[in-house]
């Protein structure tokens, strides 16, 4: 059955309740989401590092390194990374400053 101008007004209001009922399943999981976020908070977690941590297991491991290469190179050229001039050096097991002997 056609109405006018040619739409099918039965399916297209079947298509828009079925939009309208998975908009609000979505906004009750997104509700759901932002309890566990504050959990997690509430236990002593980084959000915003929690956040990261899902987002890059959503991801390949090359994808991953690619991204991880691409952020070290824009870093470097904004002068926010000192570039490796010797290897080993700044390692964790080495002191940052000197010897103390003196």
């Amino acid at each position: 059955m056609s109405d006018p101008g040619g739409v099918a007004g039965d399916q297209l209001r079947a298509f828009v309740e079925r939009i309208e009922r998975l908009e609000e399943e979505k906004k009750v999981i997104s509700d759901d989401i932002k309890d566990v976020y504050a959990e997690a908070k509430g236990n002593g977690f980084d959000v915003k590092i929690l956040r990261t941590v899902v987002s890059l297991r959503k991801k390949q491991p090359h994808e991953r390194e690619e991204e991880e290469a691409v952020l070290d190179l824009y870093m470097h050229a904004l002068g926010m990374l000192v570039p490796d001039h010797d290897p080993g050096a700044g390692t964790a097991s080495e002191p940052a400053t000197g010897s103390g002997e003196g």
